[in-house]
């Protein structure tokens, strides 16, 4: 219990400091006007890719990489990709994600309580229908996973290690070549996007080492759901665990501690966004990202780290939804 307050305060702390949790970073990101939330997520995902090298060659940690999601429509990963669009749709709506949102609620970030109501129904659907009607299809392509290539490893014919340095290296020189594009007075944030996206690989290293976990927030919803459906009867079996739940806090408190110590961080711009666009968006978002089997921080930057092509595609998914939703907004 106390692992995982402790790393969801590092991560939510991690997240105000480094400035990614504004709405209007994301938001910006995605318009292709401000490159600091990708140079933040680069960096934390290579540097995570090293923590987790580390920990697997240690035997400290024996994690699996991410299976595909299938919803049996026209591919064995169709459930990452169209989860992947879902969720990259939802951030462009809300400014947020699963992870960010929780920061944003401890920072007091206006639009942000709309957005977890959002998600919290998006978690509903997901668990009271959603999750049964995928679930067959879901199984029957888990069946089949050993047949096919997991990681960049298994894809390339790579020893793990050397799989993981490539991608470590590729997103390096991403990380590089986006530092040109920055707009450094966009935003108030404690520490640049670079080291923003360091302190969050800290907070990889703090899961691991307490929890022999990685970072991961919508499963959190979920659990919200299954509480609130076994609370009014529409639902029965054991209830999930509380280790979920008690991270999402964490998040939350380490967002409010540090916005309460250096106020300025949540001081920055608020974009213009409705509470109905705010509620869409957490819906999409949630559901997206059970749908492909985990979210920002489970996909993009634990996934990654285990080099799972599960994840490097939904992340692509992710950020080209995000892209083409905001653009379609902005028109």
């Amino acid at each position: 219990m106390a692992a995982a307050l402790l790393t969801g305060v590092a991560f939510g702390a991690a997240l105000v400091a480094s400035g990614v949790f504004q709405p209007a970073v994301i938001t910006a990101q995605l318009k292709l006007d401000d490159f600091r939330m990708l140079q933040s997520f680069l960096t934390a995902a290579a540097a995570s890719g090293i923590v987790v090298s580390a920990f697997q060659l240690s035997g400290h940690t024996k994690l699996p990489p991410r299976r595909y999601s299938s919803l049996g429509l026209f591919s064995f990963f169709d459930g990452n990709l169209i989860g992947g669009l879902l969720l990259g749709a939802g951030m462009a709506f809300a400014g947020s994600c699963p992870g960010t949102v929780l920061a944003q609620v401890g920072a007091g970030s206006p639009s942000s309580y709309a957005t977890l109501g959002g998600g919290i129904i998006g978690g509903l659907a997901w668990t009271g229908f959603l999750e049964q009607w995928t679930r067959s299809s879901a199984s029957q392509s888990g069946s089949r996973d050993a047949k096919r290539p997991l990681t960049v490893g298994e894809l390339l014919g790579l020893h793990p290690s050397m799989a993981a340095l490539l991608l470590q290296a590729l997103m390096s020189l991403a990380v590089l070549s986006l530092l040109t594009f920055t707009n450094q007075a966009s935003v108030q944030s404690l520490v640049p996007p670079v080291t923003g996206g360091l302190l969050i690989s800290v907070t990889q290293l703090v899961s691991l080492a307490l929890r022999r976990s990685t970072l991961g927030t919508s499963k959190a919803f979920e659990d919200v759901a299954q509480y609130i459906l076994q609370a009014v009867g529409l639902s029965k079996g054991p209830l999930p665990q509380s280790q979920n739940l008690i991270m999402a806090t964490g998040v939350a408190l380490g967002g409010f501690l540090l916005s309460v110590a250096y106020p300025s961080v949540a001081s920055g711009p608020k974009p213009a966004i409705s509470s109905a666009a705010s509620a869409f968006g957490g819906f999409l978002m949630v559901v997206g990202a059970r749908l492909a089997g985990g979210c920002t921080s489970g996909h993009g930057i634990s996934g990654t780290s285990l080099s799972s092509l599960s994840s490097l595609l939904t992340t692509g998914a992710m950020l080209a939804g995000g892209m083409a939703t905001a653009a379609f907004l902005s028109y």
